[in-house]
């Protein structure tokens, strides 16, 4: 895994020169938690990722839609460097977290992980417990003194990811064991155990039925006053419904972002309003 660091461009620049000239919409926000600069992605010699710029303001949710294979999921993994267990990645430019580039030679990228969560596609308990499950971040972090103290985060997770009332009485009994969206929360109340400022989600809901789906969309509102959330979906619906601000990307390009009522009900591109109307995808 290469990452070639670039000095961080001025806001001046990158609205003068280094924004390509086809995206639209406000790529800044007033508070960003994270910010992507002029970011290329390639898998070999084949380019996933083309000059992306954009910011993830503090506790809001921000959507990517687009086509398949469109990049938006390579980008996700970019935000908590997911993509340095692929070797042919190459990455280029700079993504911050807090205004320090993750990138950065001195970054370990474990307790980065625990700052940038993340929630895959498919549910994936670790073989243990739907306690040890939990409780797995916190003891390799630290973040408890005590059983008691452990314990209390433990509950505290569960019930931020609206799962404590059902498994309360069964917290020994393996993870593997919940439904396909009980399952998805575990990972939800997984990654927040050890408080993060950042959660990503990839397509979180794709392999969920319409009732755990609708579940997990009301835990992202109810979450989002708490943390920063960028969700992967191929659902417009989804996207419209849970996010505050949508990126549509196509072909590896970021090609408008803005807020989501706007991009979907009055989208500045033409190709995000093909795509909207469904005359492409």
């Amino acid at each position: 895994m290469e990452m070639q660091v670039m000095n961080a461009p001025s806001k001046q620049d990158l609205e003068v020169s280094h924004v390509p000239a086809e995206t639209v919409g406000n790529i800044f926000t007033d508070h960003p938690r994270m910010t992507a600069r002029n970011v290329n992605v390639y898998y070999g010699d084949k380019q996933a990722i083309d000059n992306v710029t954009l910011d993830i303001a503090e506790k809001q949710v921000i959507a990517f839609i687009g086509p398949s294979g469109c990049g938006k999921s390579t980008f996700l993994r970019c935000l908590n460097r997911m993509n340095d267990t692929i070797d042919i990645c190459r990455i280029e430019g700079e993504i911050a977290l807090d205004g320090y580039n993750i990138y950065a030679p001195d970054v370990d990228v474990v307790p980065l992980r625990a700052r940038v969560g993340m929630v895959f596609q498919k549910p994936n308990p670790f073989p243990k417990s739907i306690y040890d499950n939990v409780a797995y971040g916190p003891r390799i972090h630290g973040l408890a003194s005590s059983r008691d103290e452990l314990d209390d985060i433990v509950e505290s997770s569960l019930e931020r990811a609206g799962l404590w009332a059902e498994v309360r009485d069964r917290l020994q009994q393996p993870g593997t064991g919940l439904s396909g969206g009980q399952q998805q929360r575990l990972c939800i109340a997984r990654a927040i155990a050890v408080s993060p400022e950042v959660i990503l989600m990839d397509e979180p809901c794709s392999a969920l039925d319409p009732i755990a789906t609708a579940r997990i969309e009301e835990l992202i509102d109810e979450l989002s006053s708490q943390f920063t959330i960028v969700i992967v979906t191929h659902s417009m619906q989804q996207a419209a419904r849970v996010s505050q601000r949508t990126a549509y990307f196509h072909l590896g390009k970021l090609v408008e972002v803005g807020n989501t009522e706007q991009v979907f009900t009055n989208p500045e591109h033409e190709m995000t309003q093909n795509y909207i109307t469904g005359r492409f995808g």
